[in-house]
């Protein structure tokens, strides 16, 4: 059975395809799949986690009450919420939104420093004419198997959430658009939320993407995410830049399927540079040490473990890897990445 629900708020996961708030909704899905378009009444308010991400990039604060869309997705965040898409969705079910987005699941956990995720009912999920359920995917970019030409990446990897990529990702293009560069910008993995790729483009980025582009509404379980990495790379190539800076969300470890980046050849390859961040010495050693069993050298590293010069002193020293502070030395941090880029160093 089909009905028609207006909404009050659209989360930004929900963004490839452009919503109105009037939807037309199926009230039921013996067989969910993540990016499933779910239209949900918040039940519950939350002290620490209450804000919905409109299209815009602007935050809504969500209301007992609301009528809210959003998608199906999974979510793994150390310092989050952990949650999953349901086996079956029904009008009347209860899930939870799984972060500012608008992902839903199914909650299994959160951090300590976190009250309990808003929990949801569901109204129904977007449909089409045809009453086929509306998926993110089906505005997905097509996928790139192959890298081709590309202007030089410069990855951004750390050990976790919150350990200082977007800012140091950020300063790097700010740096390199005042040096003459054109920068494009991408978030490769995480979970659907436009708020670091909008801050990417207010940095400079001439051109920016995600895994949302690729109908993705996180990379749990993504089995592939090189051709995640080469569709998005392909599309930031169009824009003809001089440098890709590339933010691996999360960590090299956890549930994000980061790891398998580095186990491609044609991105390694492609790689100019990388930045690794940490939050202590414990965590850049480790970093250094799980990316060197693969072959690969961090070129710096970076975040939180940078904020005072000890830290960075104290890298050098004892691990022979440079170190910069993105927050109070963000050139610094570019003109050791500079050097990397062959023939576009000389650029000022």
């Amino acid at each position: 059975m089909k009905t028609t629900v207006i909404a009050d708020k659209i989360g930004s996961a929900t963004s490839p395809l452009q919503l109105s708030r009037t939807l037309g909704v199926v009230t039921s899905s013996a067989a969910p799949r993540a990016g499933d378009v779910v239209v949900v009444r918040a039940l519950t308010d939350s002290a620490t986690y209450n804000m919905l991400e409109l299209p815009t990039g602007r935050l809504a604060k969500i209301n007992p009450g609301d009528v809210l869309v959003g998608v199906l997705g999974r979510r793994r965040a150390l310092k989050g919420f952990v949650g999953d898409v349901p086996s079956a969705v029904s009008a009347g079910d209860r899930l939870h939104l799984l972060n500012m987005g608008g992902v839903i699941g199914s909650c299994t956990g959160h951090h300590s420093s976190l009250s309990d995720a808003i929990q949801v009912e569901i109204i129904g999920l977007a449909s089409d004419e045809p009453g086929r359920v509306r998926n993110i995917g089906d505005a997905a970019l097509p996928p790139q198997t192959t890298l081709g030409a590309t202007a030089p990446l410069v990855l951004i990897a750390g050990t976790c959430m919150n350990s200082g990529k977007t800012y140091a990702a950020t300063e790097l293009i700010k740096q390199a658009t005042r040096a003459g560069l054109r920068v494009a910008a991408a978030k490769l993995s995480g979970i659907a939320c436009l708020r670091d790729t909008l801050n990417m483009a207010d940095h400079g980025a001439i051109a920016i993407a995600s895994f949302l582009d690729c109908g993705l509404p996180s990379t749990v379980g993504v089995g592939d995410l090189p051709t995640v990495a080469k569709t998005i790379i392909g599309r930031l190539n169009e824009s003809s830049p001089d440098l890709i800076v590339i933010e691996l969300g999360d960590g090299i470890l956890g549930g994000y399927s980061v790891e398998s980046v580095f186990d491609d050849l044609e991105l390694r390859a492609a790689t100019a540079a990388l930045v690794f961040c940490a939050s202590d010495y414990v965590g850049a050693w480790g970093g250094i040490e799980l990316l060197r069993r693969r072959g690969i050298e961090i070129d710096v590293i970076a975040g939180s473990v940078t904020d005072s010069q000890m830290g960075e002193d104290y890298i050098e020293k004892e691990f022979g890897v440079p170190a910069a502070n993105a927050r109070r030395n963000g050139a610094q941090l570019f003109e050791l990445i500079r050097v990397k880029l062959g023939p576009l160093a000389v650029i000022a």
